[in-house]
C-alpha cells in the first residue's frame, strides 16, 4: 500500500489577505469597557490589519481629556461581578472596585488607557471621534486626546472603513 502526499487545500474566498482593515466603534467609557477595544486593536496592529477606532457617546470619556485617566468600574448592574447587587450602590464600592481592577490590570502589565491609546497610535492606529457625540457634549479637538485625528461624522469613518471587519463595543 503506497501513501501519496498531498498539499493541502487552503479555501479562498476571493480576498486579499493584505489590504485588512479592522474598525472598532467605542461606546462605553468605563474601565471594564475601555479595555476590550483597545486589547483588540493592539491585537490587530500586531498582526499588520489597518486599525481605526471610532470613539462615541460614552466612549468619548476614554480620549477625553478631563476623564481618560480616571475611568471607573462599578459592580452595580454588572452580574458579571459575582457579587451580590445590593452591595455595588453601598458608598465607596466603585472606588474600591476600580483600584482593584486597575490593580489587577498593572500586574498583568497593560498600560492604563492613556499610555494604551499612545501605544495603539504608535503602532500605527487610527483614533476618530464621533462629530454628534463632540457636539451633544460641548467638546471640541481640543478637549480630546491630542492624537485623535479629527472629530468626523459617522459617514466619514464609514468611508474610511471601507471593506472593514467591523466591532461594536
Amino acid at each position: 500500500m503506497s501513501t501519496t502526499a498531498t498539499t493541502p487545500v487552503v479555501p479562498s474566498f476571493g480576498e486579499d489577505e493584505s489590504g485588512r482593515k479592522l474598525a472598532i466603534i467605542c461606546s462605553k467609557g468605563n474601565l471594564d469597557m475601555a479595555y476590550p477595544g483597545l486589547i483588540l486593536a493592539n491585537a490587530a496592529l500586531g498582526e499588520g490589519v489597518e486599525t481605526h477606532l471610532f470613539f462615541t457617546f460614552w466612549g468619548f470619556d476614554m480620549i477625553n481629556k478631563k476623564t481618560m485617566g480616571d475611568l471607573k468600574f462599578t459592580m452595580l448592574g454588572n452580574t458579571a461581578t459575582h457579587m451580590p447587587q445590593g452591595l455595588g450602590g453601598l458608598p465607596g464600592m466603585t472606588a474600591m472596585a476600580t483600584h482593584q481592577m486597575k490593580k489587577s490590570i498593572e500586574e498583568i502589565g497593560v498600560p492604563e488607557v492613556p499610555e494604551f491609546l499612545q501605544q495603539i497610535v504608535d503602532s500605527g492606529g487610527h483614533l476618530w471621534a464621533c462629530r454628534m457625540s463632540a457636539d451633544m457634549q460641548h467638546l471640541e479637538a481640543e478637549d480630546l486626546y491630542d492624537e485623535v485625528e479629527a472629530i468626523i461624522s459617522a459617514s466619514d469613518f464609514i468611508e474610511k472603513t471601507d471593506g472593514a471587519q467591523l466591532l461594536f463595543i
